[in-house]
């Protein structure tokens, strides 16, 4: 009672309800809109980004977000969200059915400076090619963050794939339900395993110290290279924000 790191969390709480009585951003820092579709191949892709595009552009004129698309050589704003065919990042999956799916998440920049990218083996943190090596790459890209990304916030951990697909990997497992369980059994019991050694580093809301550091571990594998064992750990803070829209028929569902 009465330290900075309660003081932080009361001052979350109180964000978050303000947040939801006026329908205002919980951040000023709105971050990235990186879109997930699941759709028939049918559907016309381009169409669909020119229509997304188009949303994005709306909720920054609505200040629902903040203008975001900085010009990485330049170093001026458009002003409207829209940058290259990466900003907002679009990622197409086929459907084998004729639903429409659009998952959204919001990946502000505090937490995407803290995310880290291993391979192993690793010397120095004595990390193999094996689940105890998983275990140790994330506890360090935790220790090594000591709260920055404002804290706490979720683990996203690919094992697996090439440098780019795991960093991909290890964003789209955001999706998953903050209290689900992993399928994998063996994944399953690392997930809980990481989230509860990380809160018994000591680096707390903000790193002001105390047990509530991660809030939860999600972690997904896919297939590698056999000279390439890469362990991708993206983080996301306690804000979480995302959104699903399925449309199937004349029927729209929001989650």
């Amino acid at each position: 009672p009465g330290s900075a790191a309660q003081a932080a969390l009361e001052t979350i709480l109180k964000n978050v309800a303000m947040t939801r009585k006026n329908s205002t951003p919980i951040c000023q820092d709105t971050g990235t809109p990186i879109f997930f579709i699941h759709a028939a191949a049918s559907i016309d892709r381009n169409e669909l980004t020119r229509q997304i595009r188009t949303a994005v552009t709306l909720a920054t004129k609505q200040t629902y977000l903040r203008p975001n698309a900085v010009d990485a050589i330049t170093g001026l704003n458009t002003g409207n969200n829209l940058g290259d065919e990466f900003f907002p990042t679009i990622h197409f999956h086929v459907s084998e059915t004729d639903e429409l799916t659009v998952d959204l998440i919001l990946k502000g920049g505090g937490c995407e400076n803290v995310g880290s990218q291993y391979s192993l083996p690793n010397d120095g943190l004595k990390a193999n090619r094996d689940l105890e090596g998983v275990r140790r790459v994330a506890l360090d890209a935790v220790y090594q963050a000591q709260g920055e990304g404002c804290s706490p916030g979720f683990l996203g951990i690919a094992i697996g794939g090439d440098r780019g697909t795991s960093y991909l990997a290890s964003k789209e497992v955001f999706l998953r339900d903050p209290d689900d369980k992993n399928q994998d059994e063996g994944l399953d019991n690392l997930e809980n395993q990481i989230t509860t050694e990380a809160n018994e580093l000591d680096i707390g809301p903000m790193g002001f110290g105390g047990k509530s550091t991660v809030l939860g571990t999600k972690i997904t594998s896919t297939h590698r290279l056999p000279a390439s064992f890469f362990v991708t750990i993206s983080y996301m803070c306690w804000a979480y924000r995302r959104h699903k829209m399925t449309i199937k028929g004349d029927k729209i569902v929001y989650e």
